[in-house]
């Protein structure tokens, strides 16, 4: 019997107090916005017209043109558009959209089982998914500067379609929430804070 009362007692020993209202609806705002911006983000990389300059539509997976008598022609062969570099260059800039958008989708479900599963690892999820999210906020960036630079000489504010704003503000998120979980969690548990095991 005392056994039991042993252990019943070193179970609530570990359990954390409850966390304070305002930091857990910080985290599940944060964890939101995560999921809005991976929703944006792969919509933005699965249409991939992001350019629109005159009658020619760039985007990460065709090349269109358009005309009143033949209206709107796709190619995959991104060699037609006649960029210098532009086949091998869309393999990059979508290769690192989409690694954005795994990275995201690790980090919000890092972010998620901290929150729902608390035990004494769940800071430690939720500081490692804030820096995934980071990681996806970088390759993200990179993806969207690859594009333009290869495009730059066509690029205009207006040419901007939806989708690359999408990406711009998934991406813009993507930091802001990386940025907010770390804050956060150095806040609620500092780095330099002795820990009891």
């Amino acid at each position: 019997m005392t056994a039991i009362a042993v252990q019943a007692q070193r179970l609530l020993a570990q359990r954390r107090p409850r966390r304070p209202f305002l930091e857990s609806f910080i985290r599940a705002l944060i964890i939101v916005c995560t999921a809005l911006a991976l929703v944006l983000s792969s919509v933005s990389i699965c249409d991939g017209h992001w350019l629109l300059d005159g009658d020619r539509l760039f985007g990460l997976w065709h090349f269109c043109t358009s005309s009143n008598q033949t209206g709107t022609h796709c190619l995959r062969d991104l060699s037609q558009a006649h960029v210098p570099g532009l086949a091998v260059g869309m393999v990059l800039a979508r290769s690192v959209g989409a690694l954005a958008v795994v990275a995201a989708i690790l980090g919000l479900e890092l972010l998620i089982v901290s929150q729902v599963c608390e035990d004494l690892h769940s800071r430690r999820k939720w500081a490692m998914g804030s820096v995934v999210l980071l990681i996806s906020f970088i390759l993200s960036s990179g993806g969207l500067l690859s594009f333009v630079i290869l495009l730059w000489n066509h690029v205009t504010l207006t040419g901007f379609t939806l989708m690359f704003w999408c990406e711009f503000t998934a991406s813009f998120l993507f930091f802001l929430n990386a940025i907010s979980g770390l804050h956060l969690s150095s806040i609620t548990h500092p780095w330099g804070q002795p820990r009891k095991f």
